[in-house]
């Protein structure tokens, strides 16, 4: 997929915080910030994550995976 350059202009310690937590997590920022787009539009079209999808063919039919899914989020969120 084709990229380009973004000039993203943020209070310091925000840009201190997002540094961190990628440096933590074992990240670079533009795939932390990739990661966190990519969720907004699965939230806002209304589709699962694409790790869930991935994951889909081993989930059994009766289970709502994307309750599940939201459940697991609510739940890691608190």
């Amino acid at each position: 997929m084709p990229t380009r350059k973004l000039t993203v202009r943020l209070p310091e310690e925000d840009i201190d915080f997002a540094r961190r937590f990628a440096a933590r997590h074992g990240l670079t920022m533009t795939q932390l910030i990739d990661r966190y787009l990519k969720q907004l539009q699965c939230r806002h079209e209304g589709q699962l994550h694409p790790d869930i999808v991935r994951f889909s063919g081993i989930i059994p039919a009766e289970i709502d995976a994307q309750a599940e899914y939201g459940q697991a989020l609510e739940e890691k969120h608190r």
